[in-house]
């Protein structure tokens, strides 16, 4: 909880933060629509305010001292998040393209295939997907809504399961024939498939206590790739079932195994108020989702 009668005004921070950012009281205080000379005053004041030395003025040109450019970096990041948030609130920023993350395979399956239904209801609103396995923090200014897959456990965050979907384990017939498949161990001869930035088919055969054979090795693929290769018989793949279910039925793909824990992708936003274009296209996501 913060102590609000610890903290300067917020005139002096504001005036430090804005010669941290341009170097020059005279620029800062341009900035401000002040003199340079009440810029020089702000400082001043602050500095007795905390009992610290926030600028070495001893050469020709004041510098930073270690203290200040530590304030100075978190003003920047504080005053950067309000002014973002501002904008968001505002409107402001309602030209700003939808940031999303989502995984490749995630992107290229279910979400892409998808999207000129969106495009064409919603020809005024942007976005901007990023196809990446990596978690990326969502933050103003930057991504908006992530698609990612689990148990809908992210702290901080809201999160809200739009597509369920088991793990599942799939092989071309033409790689592991029509033969009944018992136990996984008897996979541990073949070469195995998993999305790129997971490691699900090493927890996989942790899980199941599966030792697969070392020299057959596991390909780690962008999503899309990953099933074209399992289709062409390339390995054995493991992956969310929702991407290979048309596979499956068309006998492309062999369902060996799937996982019975309920999982799923899920809407993962922060929490507070959303812009207009936003609400747009999650709604239009809750849609798609209910038809399948």
């Amino acid at each position: 909880m913060i102590d609000w009668n610890t903290l300067p005004p917020l005139s002096a921070l504001r005036a430090f933060a804005a010669y941290a950012e341009t170097a020059s009281v005279a620029r800062a205080g341009a900035a401000l629509n002040v003199s340079h000379a009440a810029i020089s005053q702000q400082i001043r004041n602050l500095e007795s305010h905390l009992g610290i030395t926030l600028l070495d003025r001893s050469g020709r040109q004041m510098q930073l001292t270690s203290e200040g450019q530590r304030l100075a970096d978190a003003l920047r990041e504080g005053f950067g998040t309000m002014a973002r948030t501002l904008d968001e609130l505002t409107g402001r920023d309602a030209d700003r393209p939808i940031m999303v993350s989502a995984t490749p395979g995630f992107a290229s399956s279910w979400l892409m295939p998808r999207l000129v239904h969106f495009r064409a209801a919603n020809p005024e609103i942007s976005l901007m997907i990023d196809p990446s396995a990596e978690v990326k923090p969502l933050a103003p200014g930057g991504i908006d809504l992530a698609l990612r897959y689990g148990s809908g456990q992210w702290p901080g965050l809201e999160s809200e399961l739009l597509v369920s979907s088991p793990i599942a384990v799939v092989a071309a017939p033409s790689l592991v024939g029509e033969r009944d498949i018992d136990s996984l161990s008897e996979l541990r001869d073949y070469h195995w498939l998993q999305e790129m930035g997971t490691n699900e088919a090493t927890e996989w055969f942790a899980r199941f206590g599966v030792e697969h054979d070392r020299r057959r090795g596991i390909s780690s693929l962008p999503g899309n790739l990953m099933i074209e290769a399992a289709r062409q018989g390339h390995g054995v793949a493991i992956t969310a079932r929702v991407f290979v279910d048309e596979d499956i039925a068309a006998g492309r793909l062999r369902l060996i195994y799937e996982d019975t824990r309920k999982k799923g992708y899920w809407l993962v936003m922060r929490p507070g108020v959303m812009r207009p274009a936003l609400r747009r296209f999650i709604t239009w996501l809750r849609r798609e989702a209910a038809k399948s």
